[in-house]
């Protein structure tokens, strides 16, 4: 995914002092009401439609989580059932699995929800494991104005390897860069996801990339 170096090194460094006093601050005042442990998983497999033809929610992403702990119960991915756990997550919606497919098919049409998380499952469960946890920050409990004031900042995903915040739209919209140079960074479409727990989610609109595809 291509991006523009936005600031100076010095402004990074300021923004990741940001990301990091928002997540060790002091406890909260008494009269503020305590973080939920409801998880991100609760929330995707609330949705029971299955596979349609919204692709702003995330079916494909549901049905991905649930092969991924089928196959391997003690997958690090187990972490998205547990509401306990602070941590942040990007959640690709369908849309966002289509277009990933179409592109490593190389189709010219935009392949249907079944069809699409067919074709992901087919990369190999230990891949889609790989992905799912490319998109989880694990520890940190980053909502939508802390990352609009960390533009450059890295953050170290659950797979090992970094993505960084890049804010743009003079500083009210933000997107993702991963590390596939050759594909439009992910967008951030919705923000603050399952606010009131501690796991919170922001949804995105490409499918993070921890290698570049060619």
């Amino acid at each position: 995914m291509r991006f523009t170096r936005v600031g100076t090194r010095a402004a990074a460094v300021a923004t990741a002092a940001i990301v990091a006093s928002a997540l060790t601050a002091a406890p909260a005042a008494a009269h503020t009401k305590p973080l939920g442990t409801k998880s991100l998983a609760a929330v995707l497999l609330k949705d029971k439609s299955g596979f349609d033809r919204n692709g702003h929610d995330y079916d494909i992403l549901a049905a991905a989580v649930q092969a991924v702990l089928k196959a391997k119960p003690s997958s690090p991915v187990k972490v998205l059932t547990d509401g306990k756990t602070k941590l942040t997550a990007f959640l690709p919606n369908d849309r966002a699995f289509q277009l990933l497919v179409q592109d490593i098919t190389k189709s010219k049409k935009l392949p249907g929800e079944k069809k699409a998380f067919t074709a992901v499952a087919g990369l190999g469960i230990d891949t889609v494991e790989s992905v799912l946890l490319y998109h989880v920050v694990p520890g940190a409990r980053i909502n939508a104005k802390t990352a609009l004031k960390s533009d450059n900042v890295k953050l170290k995903t659950a797979a090992g390897s970094p993505i960084k915040v890049n804010v743009y739209s003079h500083g009210r919209k933000i997107s993702i860069i991963d590390l596939d140079f050759s594909d439009r960074n992910a967008r951030v479409v919705r923000v603050d996801i399952n606010k009131a727990s501690r796991q919170i989610a922001h949804g995105v609109d490409r499918v993070l990339r921890p290698i570049n595809l060619p």
